[in-house]
């Protein structure tokens, strides 16, 4: 659940300790004191959006304290680092199931997402920190409590991760309309990360290229793409169905 933090030694207690909770931060315009000179410097490191606005913007978000001309926005659920998964999925690599968003920005679309994750026995989903929707109480109830069980790694950079996917011995297939390759000729008994992309835009072409290979599920009627939350679902029970059904 995401609240406010406020006051400049509570937000570079947090810069400090937990970065990655701390969703974004308000700045007072004009406010040019040391301390908030550091939580410039730290958010920036971090890679946390800051963004500049007035005092009277600053007091609507929060006026039962003194703010100090700045406050944060954390999210207190306790995400998974990718270094946990890597090590949970090590020797048992075959059964090693992910999936990746790229930039959902829907709460009911992550949430459904998360629902069908448990429900697949996926071992994580991977979120990016920026420019997309975190943990927050509409995602908890679309996920119908899933969102619990499922571990969820929040990563900087998208790209980044899939290499470090790759090094692993994760094979990274992302879901595109203009692939070649359909789905259900995908071999998706390997250690796995299936990536989907945002509402509207899809998989960056910077992360469509770092996949080793991509996959698309076809369209017969009008609409050119399916909601990111029914592929993941479609592309999830393929890989239970290539895993758990006796050949014929």
């Amino acid at each position: 659940m995401s609240e406010y933090i406020v006051g400049r030694n509570p937000v570079i207690e947090y810069l400090q300790h937990r970065p990655r909770y701390v969703e974004k931060i308000w700045i007072a315009e004009g406010n040019t004191h040391s301390r908030i000179r550091h939580i410039i410097a730290q958010a920036k490191q971090a890679g946390v959006p800051v963004k500049r606005c007035t005092r009277r913007e600053l007091d609507r978000l929060e006026s039962s304290v003194p703010h100090q001309g700045v406050i944060a926005l954390v999210n207190l659920t306790r995400y998974s680092d990718l270094s946990s998964i890597l090590a949970k999925i090590q020797g048992n690599e075959s059964d090693a199931l992910l999936v990746m968003l790229d930039g959902v920005q829907d709460p009911r679309n992550l949430g459904a997402v998360l629902r069908t994750a448990d429900a697949a026995n996926a071992d994580a989903v991977l979120i990016p920190k920026n420019r997309a929707v975190g943990i927050t109480p509409a995602v908890h109830k679309a996920s119908a409590g899933a969102s619990e069980h499922v571990p969820i790694v929040r990563v900087a950079n998208i790209a980044q991760t899939v290499d470090a996917l790759k090094k692993a011995g994760v094979w990274v297939v992302g879901s595109s309309g203009d692939a070649s390759c359909s789905y259900t000729e995908a071999d998706f008994s390997v250690p796995l990360c299936l990536v989907l992309g945002s509402e509207g835009k899809g998989i960056r072409r910077l992360v469509k290229e770092k996949c080793d290979y991509l996959v698309h599920l076809p369209m017969l009627g009008q609409i050119e793409s399916l909601n990111v939350s029914v592929a993941a679902g479609v592309l999830l029970y393929e890989v239970l169905r290539q895993r758990t059904l006796e050949p014929v």
